[in-house]
């Protein structure tokens, strides 16, 4: 009997020390932070006022992100595999993407939500993806609804989009859910169907299906050029769990609809690589056509800001404080 009641008591402490081991890892990036970056998120996908995450995808632009005062990031696929070079197409490996993500922890202190695609395979992918992100101090995963690999949904052109069983994706977001050691980690279930061209009762059908499964929030997306899918869903969903979207093609739509409609949190996707582009293309082409740098020194940023945004006031500090008085 002592025996037995010695062994439960050891089971619980293990158990115990494996809830605290992830979180206590989740305060990077800044210190002085008191709150854990899952709880970050967890309150704002929970606030009754409309929030916002804006695209990032490496250290730098996280910094950026941060600098300018949004409370939450999003880990774009399209933006992070475009950084890299590859298509959004399950080309860049999960770690290649863990390894990014770890320097947006870092560099901005602020919670990250990754689009994980479909969490680059089952069930068992997708659950191993939720330990290493809580490892690395991510706040939270979305995962969509589709087959691996995925292509992006905005893609014009491309293969039939294949939605994956709902039981199949419901049983994926349970082992997420289960397999998570911070409670407060959140796992966003993707709806693709409107992208793979089902109506709305298919939408609001696997959306339900996913929060009965425990989903944290839903995410319902649409290659619409005007909001009439997000609204006609959003009329029957009638707020009974958090919802996300993304207005990436329906941008003319009033951001106070959101907030009419009670929408928890909008993501601003990919505008930050798209930005990054455009001006590389100008003064790349600048630089290239005047055999000079005359024509762009003075429309670009001082090093002197890159220095800060790399937080090298730190560095200078710090060697006074450690480096040998010579």
């Amino acid at each position: 009997g002592i025996n037995a009641e010695y062994m439960g008591l050891l089971k619980m402490l293990g158990k115990a020390f494996l809830s605290l081991r992830a979180p206590l890892r989740f305060s990077r990036g800044f210190a002085g932070a008191t709150k854990r970056s899952t709880t970050k998120l967890r309150e704002m996908i929970r606030s009754p006022q409309l929030e916002f995450l804006m695209e990032a995808h490496n250290g730098l632009s996280a910094r950026v992100v941060a600098e300018t005062g949004f409370k939450g990031i999003w880990g774009s696929g399209l933006s992070i595999s475009a950084a890299m070079g590859v298509r959004d197409a399950n080309e860049a490996s999960w770690t290649q993407v863990l390894d990014v993500l770890e320097l947006m922890v870092d560099s901005s202190g602020l919670p990250i939500l990754l689009d994980g695609d479909t969490g680059y395979g089952n069930y068992n992918n997708a659950r191993r993806l939720v330990r290493k992100l809580e490892e690395r101090g991510v706040a939270g995963v979305c995962i969509e609804d589709k087959v691996f690999p995925k292509q992006n949904s905005l893609l014009e052109g491309g293969r039939k989009e294949n939605l994956a069983p709902i039981e199949e994706f419901c049983l994926k977001i349970k082992a997420c859910k289960d397999f998570q050691r911070d409670p407060d980690f959140q796992v966003v279930a993707r709806v693709e169907a409107f992208i793979a061209g089902w109506g709305l009762d298919e939408a609001l059908k696997r959306a339900e299906a996913y929060r009965e499964a425990g989903a944290d929030a839903i995410l319902i997306h649409s290659k619409k050029t005007d909001c009439g899918q997000i609204e006609s869903f959003v009329k029957e969903w009638k707020n009974r769990h958090p919802l996300v979207i993304v207005p990436t093609k329906y941008y003319t739509t009033p951001t106070q609809k959101f907030r009419d409609w009670k929408i928890s949190t909008v993501i601003w996707a990919n505008h930050n690589l798209r930005a990054s582009i455009a001006a590389m293309k100008d003064v790349s082409k600048k630089i290239f056509e005047a055999e000079s740098l005359t024509p762009v020194e003075k429309t670009i940023v001082p090093v002197t800001e890159v220095f800060h945004l790399q937080r090298n006031e730190e560095l200078v500090a710090a060697d006074k404080k450690y480096l040998p008085k010579t």
